[in-house]
């Protein structure tokens, strides 16, 4: 018994020291080198302790969005109904009566510091802080430059459609509700959205690029304080239509509208709209007109759900990098931005620090550390600290873990 207790803690110790030689290795890199040197890329190492453990024997479910505000706080939403858990197993202290100490739902809104504390903690069906309708199934996270957080929603229930984006204080108190809960589908329409998936909100110009989504198979611009619809687009540019493409199947001519679900549309600073239309494995690039720029196709291979779930950029003035969240294949891809080429991925489908189940979302702070968050039964927030610029071998380079026990170069 003394043995195993002893081997224990020097295993403990020895994972402790692992990760502060991690954290000693990002502190002392160049945070801010050139990220377009020749031959060199971002490397990343899992972050085991982070974030802290949760209060109030908490749990999280499906975690279904992640951004990082301007002060570097890690804001995640996930979905806290019932119907996420195994009543009896996982949270039998919010059965009545009670079934054990541990556990119950954590709120839906969750926002942890850098070194992994919660800070904030909110959300739910309207209460004392507004009247709005919380989404039936929320899906993905955005926070503004004045701290505001916006909300969308893919629920697809009897009690209603998820066709609106709901937009909090940091503080979780109501501020506007644009869209309108329960509506039909016409891909064309102005005043509600289609199972939105995620927002990305264009503070310099005062507009909100909404992914929308799930039903409807666009990318919509609305004004960032009124919800008005300003223009809208589908694949190449062209006007949407109800038209629903066919099943993916590697190979094909990309069809002339988007499938769904328009999983992603994130602006870079150079003004151009990156949109992760998911299940045809392409990112479609466009000006903020919707003028067409470019397609590329990513993991060509893949079927079912698709390989481009939601993508960040590295934190330097040009975005030199680009990182992929490919739920499908369990990993996150990074990507030289100017010419759209898969470096390496890292990652691969498992439950231990470094794997993914499902990876869904992807966030990437000051300092170009990367967080994912994982749907299904991943239901988990991961951080990747950045190591700084090295040498990779291409390819599949598996688990982010310390080098000593990295699969590397397995194509």
């Amino acid at each position: 018994m003394q043995k195993r207790t002893l081997l224990a803690v020097a295993a403990l110790v020895a994972v402790t020291t692992t990760v502060g030689c991690a954290s000693e290795a990002m502190e002392g890199s160049e945070i801010n080198s050139d990220y377009s040197a020749a031959g060199m890329a971002p490397t990343f190492q899992v972050d085991p302790f982070w974030p802290k453990p949760l209060p109030n024997h908490w749990i999280m479910g499906a975690t279904i969005g992640v951004d990082v505000d301007a002060n570097d706080n890690i804001w995640l939403v996930h979905r806290n109904t019932p119907d996420q858990f195994m009543a009896s197993q996982e949270i039998g202290a919010a059965q009545d009566p009670p079934l054990s100490e541990c556990c119950r739902p954590a709120p839906p809104v969750l926002a942890f510091d850098r070194d992994g504390n919660l800070v904030q903690s909110w959300g739910g069906p309207g209460t004392e802080t507004g009247d709005y309708v919380w989404p039936g199934s929320n899906h993905g996270i955005t926070v503004d430059a004045m701290n505001n957080v916006w909300i969308g929603g893919n629920g697809q229930t009897d009690a209603g459609q998820d066709r609106h984006i709901v937009k909090f204080t940091a503080d979780g108190t109501f501020l506007a509700q644009y869209g309108t809960p329960g509506q039909g589908y016409d891909n064309a329409a102005t005043d509600y959205f289609g199972r939105v998936a995620k927002v990305f909100v264009n503070d310099a110009d005062g507009e909100v690029i909404v992914a929308d989504g799930y039903a409807h198979q666009r990318v919509a611009i609305i004004d960032q304080n009124t919800g008005e619809m300003k223009r809208m687009w589908g694949a190449y540019g062209n006007e949407p239509t109800n038209e629903r493409p066919g099943r993916y199947e590697p190979g094909e001519e990309p069809p002339q509208q988007f499938r769904t679900p328009v999983h992603c549309a994130e602006l870079s600073n150079d003004g151009l709209i990156y949109v992760c239309d998911r299940p045809s494995n392409r990112i479609s690039v466009f000006q903020k007109d919707g003028t067409f720029v470019s397609e590329h196709i990513i993991a060509p291979a893949t079927r079912s759900q698709g390989s481009t779930w939601d993508l960040d950029f590295s934190p330097d003035e040009e975005q030199t990098w680009m990182y992929l969240a490919d739920g499908q294949n369990m990993k996150v891809y990074v990507i030289r931005r100017e010419t759209m080429e898969v470096v390496y991925s890292f990652g691969d489908g498992g439950r231990q620090p470094g794997l993914f189940f499902a990876v869904h979302s992807l966030a990437v702070d000051s300092d170009g550390n990367i967080y994912t968050t994982e749907t299904y039964e991943g239901t988990r927030i991961q951080k990747f600290n950045f190591m700084g610029m090295a040498p990779v071998a291409g390819g599949d380079m598996g688990p982010a873990w310390p080098e000593d026990r990295r699969r590397t170069g397995n194509e």
